[in-house]
C-alpha cells in the first residue's frame, strides 16, 4: 500500500520534473551575465589580466581568452535564462568555470571565505596556510576599526569577513552547469522544449 502511494506521487512529480530546473537556471543566468557584463565593462583590463604573466594568469592569446570568456558568461547567460540551446550553451560555461577553478582558485582551496574552523580548511581535505592565519588577521582589523573607525556603522550589516577566493563557488557553478548539460532545461518552462515540442508535431 504505501509502495504503492510513493510510486504514483512519483509519478505525478514527473509533470513538475521541469520546476527544479527552472529554478537552477533562475539561480545560475544572473550570475554568469553579471560576470560577463563586469568583463565586458573593463575588458581591456581583463585581457592584461589573463596575457600578464607578473601579476595575472598568463594565459596564452589573451584576447581570444577574454573575449571567449565574456562571450560565453554575458550571452550564455541570457540562453541559460531563457532555456535556449540550454545544453550547447553550457558547454563553454563549464570549460570556464574549470579554467577559473584552475587558473585563480585552486592555489586557495576549497573556501571562498576564510573559515578556520571549517574542516575544508583544516588539512582534512583541504589545506589553507592563509585561511588558518585569518582569525589573527580578522582580529587585528577589527581592533584597528573599533580604535580608529565608526565600527557599529560598519557592521551593521553583519560581521566582517575574509575573502579566501576558493574553488568553493566555481565548483558548485560547475556542478549546476552539469546538471543543466545533461538534463536540459526543462519540461515546459524552457524555450528548448516548447521548440521540440512544435519539430515533434511537425513531423507527425
Amino acid at each position: 500500500m504505501i509502495t504503492q502511494i510513493y510510486n504514483t506521487l512519483v509519478d505525478k512529480m514527473r509533470y513538475a520534473d521541469g520546476i527544479p530546473l527552472l529554478l537552477l537556471r533562475l539561480y545560475l543566468a544572473p550570475v554568469m551575465i553579471q560576470a560577463g557584463w563586469t568583463k565586458a565593462q573593463s575588458f581591456d583590463n581583463i585581457v592584461n589580466w589573463f596575457g600578464n604573466e607578473d601579476y595575472g594568469l598568463g594565459l596564452p592569446f589573451p584576447l581570444v581568452m577574454a573575449f571567449l570568456a565574456t562571450a560565453a558568461e554575458l550571452v550564455g547567460g541570457i540562453f541559460i535564462l531563457l532555456g535556449a540551446l540550454t545544453r550547447l550553451v553550457s558547454i563553454p560555461l563549464l570549460i570556464t568555470m574549470v579554467v577559473a577553478m584552475v587558473t585563480v582558485h585552486a592555489k586557495h582551496g576549497w573556501a571562498a571565505i576564510a573559515d578556520s574552523s571549517s574542516w575544508l580548511s583544516d588539512g582534512t581535505i583541504f589545506l589553507n596556510e592563509k585561511v588558518m592565519e585569518a582569525p589573527e588577521r580578522l582580529a587585528a582589523a577589527k581592533s584597528l576599526l573599533q580604535a580608529h573607525g565608526h565600527y557599529d556603522w560598519l557592521t551593521g550589516s553583519g560581521n566582517f569577513v575574509i575573502l579566501n577566493n576558493g574553488i568553493e563557488f566555481g565548483a558548485t557553478y560547475f556542478v549546476m552547469l552539469a546538471v543543466l548539460l545533461f538534463y536540459g532545461g526543462g519540461r515546459f518552462v524552457s524555450v528548448d522544449y516548447f521548440v521540440s515540442a512544435t519539430r515533434a508535431k511537425k513531423t507527425l
